[in-house]
């Protein structure tokens, strides 16, 4: 099993502990990347470009930027665990597509 499908095998088995299947509708899920991803820019906001480089970035602001892209991730994981989607498969199709575009 890949590391991503574990992944995805932990995140399904704690949210069915907690029975949240009926909260983790794709609208849901979807709505929660958006809001955590909007929680990881704020981490940015008023930083310079130079300053949010990781090695101008203080350890507790660095810890802070982690646990949002944790956030972001669990979420889309989620998402595509619910929708039954490859996450590999189609992160390296879109880079594919992309490496024809670009």
């Amino acid at each position: 099993m890949s590391e991503i499908n574990e992944l995805k095998s932990e995140i399904r088995a704690f949210a069915d502990a907690r029975d949240w299947a009926i909260f983790h509708t794709p609208k849901n899920l979807s709505m929660a990347v958006a809001g955590e991803a909007g929680e990881l820019v704020s981490e940015f906001q008023w930083l310079t470009a130079e300053e949010s480089k990781k090695e101008n970035l203080d350890a507790e602001k660095l810890n802070d930027i982690k646990m949002e892209i944790a956030d972001v991730a669990l979420y889309l994981f989620r998402l595509s665990d619910v929708l039954d989607v490859d996450l590999a498969e189609v992160m390296r199709e879109k880079m594919k597509i992309n490496e024809e575009r670009f």
